[in-house]
C-alpha cells in the first residue's frame, strides 16, 4: 500500500460524507419536527449528543486504522483467484458479497460475548431515531476488516471494499426511525425501518433478529428473521440508564471482567468470554435463547391489532 492509495481512500470517504451529511440533516430535522408536533418524544438532547460523540470516536479510530486495513486487504488481493471483467458485475457482486459478510460479522457480534461487549454500545439507547444510527460500536474498526478478507481473495480491490462498506452504512443509518411504517414488497428484499426496529428491540421475541445491513434475504435464509408484530421496547434486557460515554462504551467490558475474575474453572472463564451474552456457569443469568424459550412457554394467546401505531412506546411485558 502506498500514500496515493491512502489519499484516495480518504478522498472517497470525504466524498461520501459530503454527500450523506445533507441527507442526514434533512431527515433528522424533519423527524424532530414530527416528534415535537405530535408529542412523540422521540429525541432527547443528551441522547443525540452521546450518539454524535460515539460516531466521532468510531470515525477517529477508523481513520487511525485505515492504513492497516487497506494494507491487509491489499496483501490478500495479491493472492486473488479470480477477476470480474464487467464493471457492472464487479460492483453488483461486491455489493451483495460485502453485505453478506457484514451479516456474518453482525451475527458474531451478537452471539459471542467479547464482540458483544463492543457492539452493545449501539444497542444501549432506549430511544430509537435517526441519530441512533450514529451510535457506533466504537472499537469495531479494530477487527471489522478481517471479515472482508475473502473479498480481496475474490479479486476485489481494498479501496473498493472499504468504499462499498461506507456506502451501505449510509443506508444502514437511515433505517433507524419510528416514523416510517412497512414498505410493501421491499419488506421481502431490503432491510426496512420495520425490520430494524425489531433488531433494536429488547422484547424476548425480537432478540438477535434481523441482522442484515442492506438486504433482509440473509435473515430469511438463515433463520434470524422476525417480523414486527408487537410494540418494540428499545434498549437492552438490562438497561444502563446512562448517557455517559464512558459508561456506554465500557459497561459490558466491566461486567465481562468481573465474570472472568470469579472463582471458577479456566474453561468457564473462556465460556464467559466466547459464549453467548448471558451465559453463566451457575445459571444465574440467561442467554437470548433461554429468554425466548421462557417467553414461548409463558406466552398466552394475545391478538395484537394489526394496525398498532408504529410510533408507540408501549413497553413489552417480555423484556
Amino acid at each position: 500500500m502506498n500514500t496515493n492509495m491512502l489519499l484516495e481512500a480518504t478522498f472517497r470517504e470525504t466524498l461520501l460524507i459530503l454527500t450523506a451529511t445533507p441527507i442526514y440533516l434533512i431527515v433528522i430535522v424533519l423527524e424532530v419536527l414530527f416528534s415535537n408536533l405530535h408529542d412523540k418524544k422521540l429525541y432527547t438532547g443528551k441522547g443525540a449528543f452521546t450518539n454524535a460523540l460515539l460516531m466521532f470516536l468510531n470515525m477517529g479510530l477508523d481513520v487511525v486504522l485505515r492504513g492497516i486495513c487497506l494494507m491487509v486487504l491489499d496483501y490478500f488481493y495479491g493472492f486473488r483467484f479470480m477477476e470480474i471483467e464487467s464493471q457492472l458485475a464487479y460492483w453488483l457482486v461486491l455489493l451483495i458479497a460485502q453485505d453478506f459478510l457484514y451479516y456474518l460479522l453482525h451475527v458474531v457480534d451478537h452471539y459471542c460475548r467479547v464482540f458483544w461487549a463492543v457492539h452493545v454500545t449501539h444497542h444501549s439507547s432506549q430511544e430509537f431515531n435517526f441519530t441512533v444510527g450514529f451510535r457506533s460500536s466504537v472499537f469495531q474498526p479494530v477487527y471489522r476488516f478481517v471479515y472482508f478478507i475473502p473479498l480481496a481473495f475474490a479479486g476485489f480491490e481494498s479501496l473498493d471494499i472499504m468504499f462499498m462498506y461506507s456506502a451501505t452504512q449510509i443506508y444502514g443509518i437511515l433505517v433507524h426511525t419510528q416514523t416510517v411504517g412497512k414498505l410493501g414488497f421491499l419488506e421481502y428484499i431490503m432491510v426496512t425501518p420495520s425490520h430494524h426496529r425489531v433488531h433494536h428491540g429488547s422484547n424476548a421475541r425480537y432478540l438477535d433478529k434481523n441482522m442484515g445491513m442492506l438486504f433482509i434475504i440473509w435473515d430469511r435464509m438463515f433463520g434470524t428473521f422476525e417480523e414486527e408484530k408487537e410494540p418494540v421496547k428499545y434498549g437492552l434486557t438490562s438497561n444502563i440508564d446512562s448517557n455517559n460515554p464512558v459508561t456506554v462504551v465500557f459497561h459490558e467490558w466491566e461486567n465481562l471482567v468481573a465474570d472472568v475474575k470469579k472463582n471458577i474453572t479456566f474453561r468457564d472463564k473462556l465460556k464467559y468470554i466466547f459464549y453467548r451474552p448471558g451465559w453463566s456457569h451457575d445459571g444465574s443469568k440467561k442467554t437470548s435463547i433461554e429468554l425466548k424459550e421462557d417467553f414461548e412457554v409463558a406466552e398466552v394467546s394475545v391478538d395484537y391489532p394489526s394496525n398498532f401505531s408504529r410510533l408507540s412506546s408501549v413497553p413489552s411485558k417480555t423484556a
